[in-house]
């Protein structure tokens, strides 16, 4: 028996000593190429992990730049620094005032030629006009304007009136970007013709905003007696 397998066994001869490092040189190539082709696609997630982010970012710089500089914003007019002189001779009333257009955009506000009337009731008393002007951009342009109001029927010595204009333009932005704007002007105000005093001048917007106000108040609430 002892001889019949060492037969066997020389007639499966050994594998010779040189393929095992052979094998170890291959392995280790593999794991190079393996650990190589781990690293570029990490490099390139990075890649696209930076392209990804400067795009996010440059959107938000764009959105805020649309928003903030390039919001067209409807211009706003006031009336104000006001003074009356009347004669009670003639009883002619010379009404001088000053318009002020804000202008809260980014690029400036070209307008036209505008007539305001003055009403006392239903009854037009006087107009005057707001000539064709230009108000840069995040400034106000001031008019100064002069009326002389037709109250010789009136036996009162306080007026009520009532002031309306409309001002059409254009809104202009980086030179390219036009869009047409027109700001209404609506305020109230009451004069006491025997001492050339303005009383209770307010404006359209601000009758709104103190409305808006008068809604989000609380109620007024009683706090119980200390009996009680």
């Amino acid at each position: 028996m002892a001889e019949k397998y060492q037969q066997q066994a020389q007639g499966y001869p050994l594998a010779p000593s040189t393929i095992v490092p052979r094998s170890d040189e291959e392995y280790a190539t593999n794991n190079n190429f393996q650990s190589q082709d781990q690293m570029k696609k990490k490099k390139r997630m990075k890649c696209l992990a930076y392209i990804a982010a400067f795009a996010v970012i440059q959107a938000i710089i764009i959105v805020a730049f649309v928003l903030i500089f390039v919001r067209v914003r409807t211009p706003r007019v006031r009336l104000d620094d006001i003074t009356v002189t009347s004669d009670a001779s003639t009883g002619n009333v010379r009404f001088t005032g000053r318009v002020s257009v804000r202008n809260r955009n980014f690029g400036r506000y070209e307008f036209d030629s505008s007539l305001a009337t003055i009403r006392s009731g239903n009854t037009n008393v006087g107009q005057f006009v707001i000539h064709d002007a230009r108000a840069r951009a995040r400034s106000t342009r001031r008019i100064y304007v002069i009326a002389d109001l037709r109250v010789s029927g009136t036996n009162s010595s306080v007026l009520d009136l009532n002031v309306e204009a409309r001002l059409r333009g254009k809104v202009r932005l980086i030179r390219v970007i036009r869009r047409n704007r027109s700001a209404d002007m609506n305020c109230t105000m009451r004069i006491n013709l025997s001492t050339n005093v303005v009383q209770n001048l307010r404006l359209a917007e601000d009758r709104v905003g103190f409305l808006r106000r008068s809604r989000h108040r609380r109620p007024f609430q009683v706090a119980p007696s200390v009996g009680n």
